[in-house]
């Protein structure tokens, strides 16, 4: 059961938890602010939330990717350089960032986005990932967050065939099975709730077998997202695109 919304009791062990998953001290009071999401705030009287800590993450998030980039990378050209920044900072990957973290858990959100699965959204996930990485560097300094964004995003700055995975899951899906020569990726979807707040499953498969898992706000981020899922697997193991 998510307790995203409850962590204002005195020693916030939710809090504490997060914070050894992060493995850097961050100001409690920062923290919450950085796991409220707009939705709660409107509905709790007009709290504060967590837009200007993503706006100051975002920047030393691209900040310390572009540098690493530089410095790991020197036979690349701007173009190469700009799209594998692209895809460290994209959507999707702070999203698998956040999914590794069990950020979804801990999210405060308002009714509304509770209900339609806010706590697996892309975009709020992503945000939550930036607003985090704020909350870092005003509480510990810069080295501190810079360091927290490098590791983070390690897995895929060691692995630059997770560069173009991570920006475009199913074309990535695609390719791997042509190159082990296995038939094109096939998707099943399904989705629960009402019309207005559904949440979508997908389970991709190659050769018949069950590949990857994904959950999304919409059948083209479970796509994505069990594509990643899939392509993960099969690239960590060494095996086929079908996992067996």
């Amino acid at each position: 059961m998510p307790r995203g919304n409850t962590f204002e009791s005195e020693g916030r062990p939710e809090l504490d938890a997060l914070q050894s998953r992060l493995g850097v001290d961050v100001d409690p009071e920062l923290l919450t602010l950085a796991l409220t999401h707009r939705s709660f705030a409107y509905e709790n009287g007009g709290l504060p939330h967590n837009e200007r800590l993503e706006f100051l993450g975002d920047s030393i998030l691209g900040q310390a990717v572009t540098v690493r980039l530089y410095r790991d990378n020197p036979d690349l050209d701007e173009g190469a350089l700009a799209k594998r920044r692209a895809s460290v900072v994209s959507g999707v990957a702070l999203a698998e960032v956040a999914r590794a973290l069990g950020l979804g858990e801990f999210l405060r959100l308002g009714r509304g986005e509770e209900l339609t699965g806010g706590r697996q959204k892309v975009s709020i996930l992503a945000d939550t990932v930036e607003a985090i990485i704020g909350a870092t560097y005003l509480s510990a300094g810069a080295d501190a967050a810079t360091a927290l964004v490098l590791r983070l995003v390690s897995p895929l700055m060691s692995d630059p065939a997770r560069f173009g995975a991570a920006l475009d899951p199913k074309t990535a899906l695609q390719e791997l099975a042509d190159e082990r020569h296995m038939p094109a990726p096939v998707y099943e979807v399904a989705s629960t709730g009402p019309d207005h707040a559904k949440l979508f499953s997908a389970t991709v498969k190659v050769a018949g077998l069950a590949t990857g898992h994904g959950e999304g706000t919409s059948k083209k981020h479970a796509e994505m997202a069990a594509a990643l899922d899939a392509w993960t697997q099969a690239t960590d193991t060494g095996g086929s695109a079908g996992g067996a």
